[in-house]
């Protein structure tokens, strides 16, 4: 049984320290980027990157900003 890729988001990141550093651009990219996987299933993995290059090409962003983003705010959830 696939579950769908919002059974392992957890919407804290929006009160995360990293989340409110971020522009308001990067805000709005990153909630976008959660929009399109919430309700997918299958390879979380690909899923993810695949709504990261989306959403980098939409807002014109480097997808490396979304990667260092992420890494950071893993960081703070998992009190690294």
């Amino acid at each position: 049984m696939q579950k769908k890729l919002s059974n392992y988001l957890n919407k804290d990141f929006i009160e995360s320290k990293s989340f409110h550093s971020l522009s308001p651009l990067m805000k709005e990219a990153v909630q976008d980027i959660f929009t399109l996987i919430e309700n997918e299933t299958g390879d979380i993995i690909k899923k993810f990157e695949s709504a990261v290059d989306k959403v980098a090409e939409h807002h014109n962003i480097n997808t490396q900003l979304f990667y260092d983003y992420f890494e950071k705010e893993l960081d703070e959830q998992l009190g690294a």
